[in-house]
This record gives structure tokens, C-alpha cells and sequence, in this order.
């Protein structure tokens, strides 16, 4: 099995940079464990899990239908292809002039009305400034364009094999495997206060603090950033009333995240083994 240290196709969130935190904690665990990825985005978690432990039960919850993107992964390298040779002249990393803007727009226009598909997630890793998406071509349109075109074409060949496979609310998944034995769940729900703009659904306050019932008795990761102040909000809960702090006894890893040159945030990691 191939291991990916990082998902195949861009996907804001995915945990690449906490791999170094998460394979050591997670050999605390039983390599024949359940394992429920209740928030799956990119399946990197998962895809890992299954990487260390091969006997394990691993559930990938692909609310975001990733494996849309996966299946459709020889459309986006014939584009990006074309975008390439389009940029040809165009410098690494400098605006894109206008001329030749004009020209990818109707090159990803005719794609989308001969093959019905365009992984705008992953084109706009490689024509908009990072960290930047759309999900449109009336988006793109509006954007200013950069050469940021990889040289080489994505490849995903194994990287969900072994894996169960589901789309469900993350609630209705808990409840399935809550009662079972041996089960960990893995909790990386969309960050309070950070960009979700790429995700299937909107989160509220109270859609992050229902995801912590999950955490009640159970066995987990959960993931979170300093930006929420989720942490220190159940710590006040925990001292300011009779409800208990889902946190309490857990292990913690931290790792420091870059928006830009001028900005940052601090990546928090909890797992707890009983």
C-alpha cells in the first residue's frame, strides 16, 4: 500500500503538517480497533490509519464527496495540462496577463460544457494565490490569476483502498458505532473562526459545541485550533457548572499554522485512550 503523506488533490484543512503529532499518538491505540473518521475531508486521516494499522476497521465519512474529485482526477490533469502550456510564457509565481487570463477562462468554459466536470478546488491551486479558491467559473472570472502550475500530474492510485467508504451526518455515523466496542473516533469538524468557505455546509457556535458530545466517554482525536478558544470555553463550563469538560484527562500536541506572512494560529491536537 502506498502511503500518502499528504491528500492527492488540494484540500483546505487536511492534516499534512500534523502527520508527525498523529502517527506517534495514534500507536497508543489498538492496530485492530474501529476506527470512525466522522469528519473525513481529504480521508488523510484515515488514509493513515489504515496506512499503520492494516487489520483495522477504518470508516471514512466523505461528506464532501471527495472521491468525486478522485474519480475525476484524468479530467483535471488533461486541463491543467493545457493551462500549463497556455502559461508557457507566463514567469512561476507572477500575475497572469490579461490576454492569456482570457484564453484559460475559455479553455476551463469548454471544459465544463464538453465533460460536465471541473475541480475548481484544485484549479485554483494552480491559477489563484495560495490559500485562494472558487468553486465556479463566475468566480474564477472575477479573480486575478497566477502562474502557481505544478509540473506534474496529481496521482491518487491506492489511496482509498481498504477504506469503508460512507456520506452520512457525522451524528447519524456516531450513533451507529457509539455503542460498539473498541471504536475511536476521529474529530476534525471545520475550525470555529477560520475560513470554511469549501466545505459542504455552514458552523454555527452551537454546530461546534454539538460536536463535543462525541467526546463525552469515548475514545478520540479531536482537532481544533487556539482560534476557537474551545478549549478554554469547556474548561469554563467545567468550573462554572455542573457539566463535566470532555477535554479533562486528555493529551494535547500543538503545532504552528501559517495563513501568510503576517499572519499565524496555533493547531491543537487532544486524544484521549479511555
Amino acid at each position: 500500500m502506498r502511503n500518502y503523506t499528504t491528500a492527492p488533490l488540494p484540500f483546505m484543512g487536511q492534516k499534512r503538517k500534523f502527520l508527525k503529532q498523529f502517527k506517534p499518538a495514534l500507536k497508543g491505540y489498538s492496530p485492530t480497533a474501529i476506527y470512525v473518521d466522522l469528519f473525513g475531508g481529504s480521508g488523510l486521516l484515515s488514509h493513515t490509519v489504515k496506512s499503520i494499522f492494516p487489520q483495522a476497521t477504518v470508516v471514512y465519512n466523505d461528506y464532501d464527496n471527495y472521491r468525486e474529485r478522485l474519480l475525476n482526477i484524468d479530467k483535471t490533469n488533461a486541463l491543467i495540462a493545457d493551462i500549463r502550456q497556455i502559461l508557457t510564457n507566463v514567469p512561476k509565481d507572477k500575475k497572469v496577463p490579461e490576454n492569456v487570463k482570457k484564453m484559460i477562462l475559455e479553455r476551463v468554459a469548454n471544459e465544463e460544457s464538453k465533460s460536465g466536470y471541473v475541480d475548481y478546488i484544485t484549479l485554483s491551486s494552480s491559477i489563484l494565490f495560495s490559500m485562494k479558491y472558487v468553486l465556479n467559473l463566475e468566480q474564477l472570472k472575477k479573480e486575478t490569476l497566477y502562474n502557481c502550475v505544478r509540473l506534474s500530474n496529481y496521482d491518487a492510485t491506492g489511496y482509498l483502498d481498504g477504506l469503508e467508504v460512507v456520506s452520512l451526518c457525522y451524528k447519524e455515523l456516531f450513533t451507529k458505532y457509539k455503542d460498539l466496542p473498541n471504536v475511536v473516533f476521529l474529530v476534525d469538524p471545520p475550525y470555529l473562526s477560520t475560513d470554511v468557505g469549501t466545505y459542504k455546509s455552514y458552523w454555527k457556535l452551537k454546530d461546534y459545541l454539538d460536536v463535543l458530545q462525541v467526546l463525552d466517554g469515548t475514545k478520540y482525536f479531536y482537532f481544533t485550533s487556539n482560534k476557537s478558544s474551545i478549549i478554554e470555553l469547556c474548561e469554563w463550563i467545567e468550573t462554572k457548572t455542573p457539566m463535566s469538560n470532555p477535554f479533562k484527562g486528555a493529551e494535547t500536541a500543538t503545532m504552528n499554522a501559517s495563513v501568510n506572512f503576517n499572519a499565524s494560529y496555533t493547531d491543537i491536537m487532544l486524544y484521549k485512550y479511555e
